[in-house]
């Protein structure tokens, strides 16, 4: 059973998500938060596996409860817009993906389950949109010593990664194996000391390893 808590200060947010994700099957939702700092509680006192986490909330920001959270519990951010300009600041912040609040049922359940599987929620669509946005508004950076550390074959895999591809895309498009991409996507977390897919994309378009087109 995945348990999640909602953390939104409109409570037909709350109320309206609650309805739809404890109607999926195998989906509880265990806990409503009003704000940041209630989020921060929430979360040390009911352990949720995913946390719905608002951006902006009172009391203290989605982005900042992100950072609080984030090393003991998925976080996936809700959003009016797909270029909300604190979104970007959330996946930096530790969010393993990001959701409309438009959402379908279906979406929202698929969003906490890839996120609660460990994976990041990185769309090759609006996720990557945001990201190159938002990389382009930040201007240029220098790149740092740890994508030097890289070997050519996982530098090919951490900018496929940026693109929002899957594993599967990844080993189609580079012709391997995707048990090997997998070890690839591995090694590229641990050298580059990042927790998640979404941290590895928002990481290789900071650095300049991929750049927003047009750029």
């Amino acid at each position: 059973m995945i348990r999640v808590l909602i953390a939104d200060d409109q409570t037909m947010v709350r109320q309206g998500f609650t309805v739809l994700l404890n109607a999926e099957p195998g989906i509880e939702v265990v806990g409503q938060a009003v704000n940041g700092l209630d989020a921060v509680a929430k979360v040390a006192e009911l352990s949720p596996d995913v946390v719905l986490m608002d951006i902006r909330m009172p009391e203290l920001s989605g982005i900042e409860a992100t950072r609080r959270v984030s090393g003991a519990v998925k976080v996936l951010v809700l959003t009016t817009f797909d270029l909300d300009e604190y979104v970007y600041e959330a996946l930096r912040a530790g969010a393993s993906g990001f959701l409309l609040k438009d959402a379908s049922a279906a979406e929202l359940a698929h969003a906490v389950r890839v996120v609660a599987a460990g994976d990041a929620l990185l769309s090759p669509g609006v996720t990557r949109r945001l990201i190159s946005e938002f990389a382009r508004m930040a201007g240029a950076r220098q790149r740092v010593d740890r994508v030097a550390g890289l070997t050519g074959r996982e530098t090919e895999v951490l900018a496929q990664i940026a693109q929002g591809l899957s594993n599967a895309e990844i080993a189609e498009r580079l012709v391997l194996a995707e048990q090997t991409v997998k070890s690839h996507v591995s090694r590229i977390l641990v050298k580059l000391g990042l927790r998640d897919r979404t941290q590895a994309a928002v990481f290789a378009y900071e650095t300049g390893l991929v750049r927003p087109p047009g750029y």
